[in-house]
């Protein structure tokens, strides 16, 4: 070996050296950053796994750097990943909140009672419930539409209401 060339980390001998050297340091500071002992030992001894699987593009002057620097990352990727899953796992509870057969059974039936009772609106006062909650029109564009003022609109909208509110109860509010 010439004098300038540095030792090569794919020699077992040096690698040995730069894990007894930086094993220790290196998973005590990704502990510090996680609090979790078993955590940063994976981390790092995973890290020197991936040293030793490109051992030929790492040189020995720049190991510590490229430990220190992949345990950070490691790190910071676990932490990103453990986000997603607590994110996933808030969305399918809240999910199977609301998809239990019970909630499925009462959310038909209301849509049930609920058509029913706007079929037995007067054909004014349905077309004026209809335009403004499912064509999420204005009571001005329904004016138009219909060429009545919009207090008049307002008032068929307001009976409707009331039929709807008198027809199912106190299970709705409209």
């Amino acid at each position: 070996m010439l004098e300038n060339e540095e030792p090569s980390i794919c020699e077992e001998k040096n690698y040995n050296t730069l894990f007894r050297k930086f094993y220790e340091p290196v998973t005590k500071y990704i502990y510090y950053k996680c609090g979790n002992l078993h955590q940063a030992e994976d981390i790092a001894q995973n890290v020197f796994i991936k040293l030793w699987n490109l051992c030929a593009t790492v040189t020995f002057s720049k190991a510590k750097s490229y430990i220190y620097t992949a345990c950070n990352n490691l790190f910071l990727n676990e932490v990103a990943h453990q986000k997603v899953v607590l994110k996933h796992q808030k969305t399918v509870t809240d999910h199977t909140n609301y998809e239990s057969p019970d909630f499925l059974i009462e959310t038909e039936e209301f849509r049930v009672k609920l058509k029913a009772a706007i079929n037995a609106l007067a054909i004014r006062e349905r077309e004026v419930f209809l335009l403004s909650r499912i064509d999420n029109k204005t009571y001005k564009e329904i004016a138009e539409i219909t060429g009545l003022t919009v207090k008049a609109i307002e008032r068929r909208m307001s009976k409707a209401l009331k039929e709807l509110r008198a027809a199912l109860g106190k299970e709705i509010k409209i």
